[in-house]
């Protein structure tokens, strides 16, 4: 019961930090810095806005770690570990998601950490190449979104697939002996008691 109630908050802790993480990520892309907001005043200069995706960006990145974290320490390194049962489906289930949210993991937070270093452009900057301004491209802090709910899921499958899959070692019973008797071999009792031989049997032998 106690661990079930373990498994419920972790579940609940890292959904809510991983829809967070999504969250502000789409804040970010609905604040970023767009094309119609850069302003040129003289020749090879930028003049970009003030916006606020660049603080969403590092929270949701960081809430995204947090969330990352927090599950991989609860449940521990799949890597690391010994299953009794390497063929149950639980713990096969488990591999794939812990796999596949590292991956979505590292890309969403390269994504978040690229769009607000990039969102990072406040007052008067030189232009690139003398020619042009540069702006996030459209769909980076979205993808980013996207791919940490996706971590975050694939996250929580893989804590309840290896929960799931714990369980007591198995059991094996001993093998019964077939057709091979096994038994302590039985010597007979040699008796104490004195033997009589008569007289006429010794003389015979005594004088053969």
């Amino acid at each position: 019961m106690a661990m079930e109630r373990k498994v419920v908050a972790v579940c609940a802790v890292v959904g809510f930090l991983g829809l967070l993480s999504a969250a502000l990520g789409f804040a970010a892309e609905a604040t970023r810095v767009k094309v119609s907001d850069v302003q040129t005043s003289t020749p090879g200069e930028c003049i970009y806005p003030r916006s606020p995706a660049l603080a969403l960006g590092l929270i949701s990145a960081v809430a995204l770690m947090l969330a990352q974290s927090i599950i991989n320490t609860v449940a521990g390194c799949i890597c690391c570990k010994r299953h009794p049962v390497p063929s149950d489906t639980n713990w096969s289930v488990a591999l794939i998601s812990f796999i596949i949210s590292w991956c979505t993991f590292i890309i969403a937070f390269l994504l978040l950490l690229t769009g607000a270093a990039l969102n990072d452009q406040r007052g008067e900057e030189n232009m690139y190449f003398g020619s042009f301004c540069y702006v996030v491209k459209p769909g980076v802090f979205s993808g980013g979104a996207v791919l940490s709910l996706a971590s975050v899921a694939l996250a929580i499958v893989y804590y309840v697939a290896l929960t799931s899959s714990k369980g007591p070692p198995p059991t094996w019973a001993p093998q019964q002996n077939q057709g091979i008797a096994m038994g302590q071999p039985v010597i007979p009792q040699q008796s104490t008691e004195p033997v009589f031989v008569h007289e006429d049997t010794y003389n015979r032998q005594q004088f053969a």
